[in-house]
């Protein structure tokens, strides 16, 4: 079936994409815009994540984020940062439903 193979060969791209991402040697840290640990394989952590999930997993992915910042903001001492957290995370889904 072609469709079913295209599938295949986009899945497959998808993955040397991926591989390619985690091999490169990472850049130069920048502590302000990308800050080392959310930048450890020259690329975001975020951009890997949707770069191996269906729009549909990635929207799901960013909800339960959303979630779980709202949830605990209360729980682990810094309740303004938790709520910006998911803040961020929300305004990225609703980006993603956008698009």
């Amino acid at each position: 079936d072609k469709e079913l193979e295209e599938k295949a060969q986009q899945r497959v791209q998808e993955t040397k994409d991926i591989l390619e991402a985690i091999t490169k040697p990472a850049a130069a840290p920048d502590a302000v815009n990308s800050p080392e640990h959310y930048n450890r394989l020259d690329i975001e952590a975020i951009n890997l994540i949707e770069m191996s999930m269906t729009k549909i997993e990635f929207l799901g992915y960013l909800k339960g984020n959303a979630l779980k910042y709202v949830i605990r903001y209360k729980h682990k001492g810094n309740p303004k940062e938790d709520l910006s957290k998911a803040l961020w995370y929300l305004e990225r889904l609703k980006e993603k439903v956008d698009d």
